[in-house]
């Protein structure tokens, strides 16, 4: 058994990253806040993935959050690497620039954190990055999508 499987369900949400001119999205479901004061953000992402060499290399990285209307879109950005694909080409999903940090952000998202990392921790498998959140907005309320488990994906009303 996995944590996964019992651990669920979790929010879904999509982390855009960047370096030079490079930029990718990755679906994650290990997210989490830090800190109220100063505002700290964390998310984990497993060592072979190529979002976790955007971040390595440029420091910085958003969390979007998105709506449920974007399932596949959503489920497309984890099923893909974006050594090969760009994911904003082949999804719903626009680019737009970040305020305070060198990254794109998703501009559908219902709000977004735009994260400079302070520190990077390895977890086993996957590597976990603390960001500063340097700007956050919730931009509108909408359905968010959960993880169930395994490739299942729900969705929640936002309160």
């Amino acid at each position: 058994m996995r944590i996964s499987d019992i651990a669920n369900p979790r929010q879904v949400i999509l982390v855009t990253a960047r370096w030079q001119d490079t930029d990718d999205i990755i679906t994650l479901a290990w997210h989490m806040p830090l800190s109220f004061n100063p505002m700290m953000y964390a998310i984990s992402l497993g060592k072979k993935r190529f979002s976790l060499e955007l971040i390595r290399n440029s420091k910085v990285f958003v969390v979007n959050f998105v709506s449920k209307e974007f399932k596949e879109d959503v489920l497309f950005c984890g099923e893909v690497s974006g050594r090969e694909v760009d994911k904003f080409k082949e999804t719903r999903f626009e680019k737009e620039e970040a305020e305070t940090i060198n990254c794109s952000r998703i501009k559908q998202a219902l709000g977004y954190l735009e994260c400079e990392v302070v520190d990077e921790i390895e977890t086993g498998d996957h590597i976990l990055f603390i960001g500063k959140v340097k700007k956050a907005e919730l931009k509108k309320h909408g359905a968010r999508l959960f993880h169930i488990s395994g490739d299942k994906l729900g969705e929640l009303e936002d309160a």
